[in-house]
């Protein structure tokens, strides 16, 4: 939550958003133990940073927020969204596998499959591969 309300504040602050403008935030559950979220602002001239190593003013009156992004997230980044920006942070936490077990079975008892004849995943909603979603680089 620290991290929708502090890239929605920068979206205000720092892009023609907090000018009249507006944006969007999304939160995503891609799968268990992964969180996404992504605002997309009305863009600005400069592109979002961290302050450089060493200079990080903690008397300043602001400049700490996508530090405290970056601590409190496995990931962020930001990429262009014409005509504005999108910047978007992953968060990610442990989940319990389950254990070894017999193959879930289907009606009339026989083995569930999935597509091509494969057995299909015991845990809902699991979809192995790569990440539905890639956002821009990393910062």
């Amino acid at each position: 939550m620290t991290c929708v309300s502090e890239l929605s504040a920068n979206a205000i602050t720092h892009s023609g958003s907090g000018n009249g403008g507006v944006f969007i935030v999304e939160v995503d559950l891609p799968r268990p133990g992964v969180a996404r979220i992504a605002v997309t602002d009305e863009g600005a001239p400069t592109s979002p940073c961290l302050p450089a190593a060493g200079r990080l003013d903690l008397m300043a009156e602001g400049g700490r927020g996508l530090a405290m992004v970056a601590a409190c997230t496995n990931r962020w980044g930001y990429a262009d969204a014409h005509p504005g920006r999108v910047v978007w942070a992953e968060a990610c936490w442990p989940v319990p596998v389950p254990p070894p077990g017999p193959p879930a079975s289907g009606p009339a008892g026989r083995p569930a499959s999935g597509p091509a004849g494969r057995p299909a995943s015991r845990r809902p909603g699991f979809s192995p591969g790569p990440p539905d979603w890639t956002p821009g680089p990393a910062a």
